[in-house]
């Protein structure tokens, strides 16, 4: 055992293999359910412990792991009432795990040093298998000091660490590298309506892009539903890739760049989440795109 308490909260898809890493490589992990007790259960059976509430976990950790939704759930948990703000000692570090906005973290940042306490940024890169199998990618904005106290945490969950700059630049890279990946999720999916409304099926174009210059990991997961029928290929729902590109729509809004792409790109999202499809994942673009368009699936 390391000696230390590594608080744990949001056990989503991501969040459950992350914890589990941690507390397999001898950490002392103490979390709180999720919208379910099954990933908590399965936590305590390899040894983490249950907190009683979200005050008893920061009044005995060394550092908080947090893997949420997004910023408003961040500093609901951080900076609001009975979070872990007013419950953390000083010299506690605080690794936000979650997509959240650049400029909500930095002002998380002020308001932690100011009691004494560090707060890092720390998003991921991968899928839930990668979490469970401790190899995700970690961008990790943080100054070099607060590098060197968490970089053995990050390590347990990740394959690939990366340190990105200052405080906020591993959310700003996150939002930049999604914006890549969700772009090209809205280009294949259009692609594809365009297909199959001209007579070129998914199978058809899966074969000539698939070991091609334009294929990809993602390319490869998206595609793994789309000609594959796999529904757990990529675990990202249509609403969080909504948020991210919201997100990166008003970090760029606000340093005053044209998003002539990337605008277009969170409406894809935007749409999805409209017409109540928010919790699909993020390959069944390809359907909506489809079915707006008069377009039916073929099951293979």
């Amino acid at each position: 055992m390391t000696g230390e308490t590594i608080g744990f909260v949001g056990l989503g898809f991501m969040g459950h293999g992350m914890a589990k890493n941690i507390a397999e490589k001898g950490y002392r992990l103490r979390t709180l359910a999720n919208r379910s007790r099954e990933a908590l259960d399965d936590l305590v059976k390899r040894g983490a412990e249950e907190a009683a509430d979200l005050a008893d976990l920061a009044k005995s950790a060394d550092a908080v792991v947090l893997c949420l939704p997004g910023s408003d759930q961040v500093e609901a948990v951080v900076a609001g009432p009975g979070g872990l703000l007013e419950n953390l000692k000083p010299g506690t570090m605080v690794i936000d795990s979650s997509t959240s906005n650049p400029v909500s973290t930095r002002r998380l940042y002020e308001l932690a040093a100011a009691k004494g306490v560090s707060f890092v940024d720390a998003p991921l890169s991968r899928t839930p298998k990668e979490a469970w199998e401790g190899t995700l990618d970690t961008m990790v904005g943080a100054s070099d000091a607060d590098f060197e106290r968490v970089r053995s945490i990050v390590d347990t969950w990740s394959g690939r660490v990366l340190h990105t700059g200052g405080p906020g630049s591993g959310h700003t890279m996150k939002l930049l590298n999604n914006f890549l990946s969700l772009g090209y999720a809205a280009l294949y999916a259009e692609a594809l309506a365009i297909g199959a409304k001209t007579g070129v099926s998914a199978e058809t174009f899966h074969s000539v892009v698939s070991g091609g210059r334009m294929d990809c990991g993602f390319y490869q997961t998206f595609m793994k539903y789309v000609v594959g029928g796999d529904r757990e290929a990529h675990r990202f729902t249509l609403k969080n890739a909504h948020k991210d590109t919201r997100y990166l729509v008003g970090m760029a809004n606000e340093g005053g760049i044209a998003t002539h792409v990337a605008s277009a790109v969170k409406n894809s999202f935007a749409t999805a989440e409209a017409i109540g499809r928010g919790g699909d994942f993020v390959p069944m673009l390809a359907d909506i795109v489809a079915e707006l368009n008069g377009i039916k699936r073929q099951e293979g």
